[in-house]
């Protein structure tokens, strides 16, 4: 969608929005179109039950001495935030491709200090709403497909909402290049493919660097690789890094899990719903989003982003439940369910991010287990982490950005569950608590480095709509991170 800022338009057709406040109260856009309308807002808000709350709307056919095709009031009620100006843009998407409407003209009053970012996040909010994967229907009617193409937000000092806009819009890009990826199929994305999409973030500014599993090996990557046995796709490790501060600044660190297709393993899945597993690669995939939302808007800060890619099949070749691998740490792993991979991968992920790069912070972000939902449902990530700062710093963002994340916690008596008499640990801690021995395996490859783990099984995909996310890959983690970044660690 195309979404442009203009100090006034003239609309010839489409729909033209204005907002209310609570107790119908009319905004000065409102007030022209119910004088030009001759009094037809009044008379259409005292038919319905539109107050200007909050969250309502109310459609008008334009009568004939206005040149829209329709008039869309929205409520406005009080204490608008950010969140709150794109929910009100996101939810604009349906209502007016649901009426075919090609183009809108947003106006947006009030005070002049808070105009500008107001005007942006509408704009973020109907680009991200927008979004639709849809590229292998191929027997749409014109009539199934949206119309909505193009807005137009008018505000005063248009230049200065244009300004604001432009970091949104990166990150809107971010977002939806992390959607794409999640809902690709895995005949389509897979190890090797992910690495080549990875691989075109080079346009923007990033250096992309792709270890093949002969390097994997040399590095003594066992735990990782050994995902992978089973599957004809080689196995990947990505490393991308975007620098944008001095050269001498320790960098941020982002790891994501891969698994671009989990079968479990021999450790079978049931059948029903395995086709979901194509999305076990959404920490990878948030991953990247960020990195191309950070590189869009030129933050100010050295990042690096790994992704841990495998694909975990059964065959002859494959991890066996008994099997015990040596880590890129030298920390032996005995394996008791193949179906535990993500931890895996992870392992030898972050001790290579640690070892290699000595970041400031590591955050890694997986859908690990099915532990999480059971816990939080789909409202929550899961995190853990050995630092109160990096906790406090991620929920602040949360809430920020309504990617809302909850701490749970680590100690010496989950870290037990995982000793095994063959090895150094085994892959997994038992029924219970299976969310929190998870990340207590991971944390023992951070080597002491702060770091947080996001546990985002929950909130990768959505079966219904919300605001500004349509149903399906839902990013969940791209504007939490770009937020956590750009409030803490830009100078």
């Amino acid at each position: 969608m195309k979404i442009s800022f203009a100090e006034k338009a003239s609309p010839k057709s489409g729909a033209v929005v204005v907002g209310v406040e609570e107790g119908k109260k009319l905004t000065p856009s409102a007030q022209e179109l119910e004088k030009a309308s001759g009094g037809a807002l009044s008379r259409a808000m005292k038919a319905s039950s539109f107050t200007g709350k909050k969250g309502q709307s109310l459609q008008i056919a334009a009568p004939a001495n206005v040149a829209a095709d329709r008039i869309v009031l929205v409520g406005l009620g009080k204490g608008l935030t950010d969140l709150d100006f794109q929910s009100m843009g996101g939810n604009l998407v349906p209502a007016l491709n649901a009426a075919g409407d090609k183009e809108a003209v947003v106006y947006v009053d009030g005070g002049a200090d808070v105009l500008a970012e107001a005007a942006a996040n509408i704009g973020a909010g109907l680009l991200m709403r927008s979004y639709r994967f849809d590229r292998y229907r191929t027997k749409e009617t014109a009539d199934q497909k949206p119309t909505l193409k193009k807005a137009t937000i008018v505000v005063s000092g248009a230049a200065a909402a244009r300004k604001a806009f432009k970091p949104l819009e990166a990150v809107a890009e971010g977002v939806n290049l992390t959607r794409d990826l999640v809902s690709e199929p895995p005949n389509v994305l897979h190890p090797e493919s992910f690495a080549e999409e990875a691989a075109k973030l080079a346009e923007i500014g990033i250096t992309v660097e792709i270890l093949n599993e002969k390097k994997m090996e040399k590095l003594g990557m066992h735990s990782l690789l050994g995902v992978g046995l089973g599957s004809a796709r080689e196995s990947r490790l990505v490393v991308m890094h975007w620098n944008g501060a001095a050269s001498n600044s320790r960098p941020v660190a982002f790891v994501g899990k891969g698994v671009t297709f989990d079968t479990g393993g021999i450790s079978l899945k049931p059948g029903p719903g395995m086709e979901d597993m194509k999305w076990d690669m959404g920490g990878a995939g948030v991953v990247t989003g960020l990195m191309k939302a950070l590189a869009l808007r030129k933050a100010k800060v050295n990042v690096i982003g790994v992704l841990g890619l495998v694909e975990n099949m059964p065959d002859g070749a494959a991890q066996r439940p008994g099997d015990i691998v040596t880590s890129m740490s030298g920390q032996t792993i005995e394996i008791h369910n193949t179906d535990a991979e993500g931890r895996l991968v992870l392992a030898d992920a972050l001790w290579y991010t640690q070892d290699k790069y000595k970041p400031r912070l590591m955050i890694d972000l997986a859908t690990l287990t099915g532990a999480i939902i059971i816990a939080l449902g789909h409202e929550y990530a899961g995190f853990f982490s050995n630092d109160d700062d990096i906790s406090a710093m991620l929920s602040a963002a949360g809430e920020a950005t309504g990617e809302k994340v909850w701490r749970l916690p680590l100690a010496e008596a989950y870290d037990n569950q995982l000793k095994t008499d063959g090895a150094d640990m085994k892959n997994i801690g038992g029924r219970a608590a299976g969310s929190i021995t998870a990340a207590q395996f991971l944390q023992r490859f951070v080597n002491k480095v702060p770091w947080a783990h996001l546990d985002i099984a929950g909130v990768t995909w959505s079966s219904k709509d919300a605001p500004t996310v349509p149903k399906g890959a839902t990013a969940f983690g791209v504007r939490l991170l770009d937020k956590f970044v750009a409030d803490n660690y830009e100078k």
